[in-house]
C-alpha cells in the first residue's frame, strides 16, 4: 500500500469511527466530568502502547491540556514499577490492575481501561475489581470489546483489528476527553 492510500485509510477511520462514538464521547466524558466533581478520580490501565496512553492521558489531567488550571485527579496505573514487579512476581501479571484497584479505588471513582484486543487478562481482573469496588468503568478496544465490552458502563471501540490504528484513534479519543473534561469543569473559556 502506498502512503497516499494508507492516509487515506486513515482518514476514513477517523470520520468512521467519530460518526459512530461522538455520543458515546460524550456520555464517558459527562461519566468523568461527575465523578471529577464529586471530589472522585480517575484511574487509568493497560499494557504496552495503551499503557503509554493511559499515562500520557493522566498526565494531560494533573499538569495541563490546554491551560494552566487546577490539577485533575488522575493517576496511571501503569508506572509503579515496584507495585507492577511485586505484585506480578508474588500474584502474577494478570493482577496487577486489579490489585492496585483495591489499594486505590473507592466506589464513585472513573476506572478507564484502554486493550486494543479488548482480551488482556490483567485488563479484564482490573475491570472486574473496578465493578466489584463500585467503580464507573471505561473502556478503550479495537472492533467490538472483546471480553471487557460486558464489563464497561461506556465502551469505545474503534471499528478496526489493526493494533496501530487502534491507538491512534485512541489517542484521539482521550485527547477529545481531556479537552471536554476541561470544558466541562470549566476550566476553559
Amino acid at each position: 500500500m502506498n502512503t497516499n492510500a494508507l492516509m487515506r485509510n486513515c482518514q476514513r477511520l477517523v470520520e468512521s469511527f467519530l460518526a459512530a462514538k461522538a455520543g458515546t464521547l460524550e456520555r464517558a466524558a459527562r461519566l468523568c466530568v461527575g465523578a471529577l466533581a464529586g471530589g472522585r478520580k480517575i484511574l487509568l490501565f493497560g499494557n504496552g502502547g495503551s499503557a503509554a496512553e493511559a499515562q500520557h492521558f493522566a498526565a494531560e489531567l494533573v499538569n495541563k491540556f490546554f491551560d494552566v488550571r487546577p490539577a485533575i485527579r488522575a493517576l496511571s496505573l501503569t508506572t509503579d514499577t515496584s507495585v507492577l514487579t511485586s505484585v506480578g512476581n508474588d500474584a502474577g501479571f494478570e493482577t496487577v490492575f486489579s490489585r492496585q484497584i483495591e489499594a486505590l479505588g473507592d466506589a464513585g471513582d472513573v476506572a478507564l481501561a484502554l486493550s486494543t484486543s479488548g482480551g488482556s487478562p490483567n485488563v479484564i481482573r482490573g475491570l472486574k475489581a473496578a465493578k466489584k469496588a463500585g467503580l464507573v468503568t471505561i473502556g478503550l478496544s479495537g472492533k467490538g470489546g472483546g471480553k471487557m465490552g460486558a464489563l464497561c458502563d461506556v465502551l469505545i471501540d474503534v471499528p478496526s483489528s489493526s493494533t496501530p490504528r487502534i491507538q491512534e484513534i485512541h489517542l484521539l479519543a482521550l485527547h477529545i476527553l481531556a479537552e471536554e473534561i476541561e470544558k466541562k469543569l470549566k476550566y476553559l473559556p
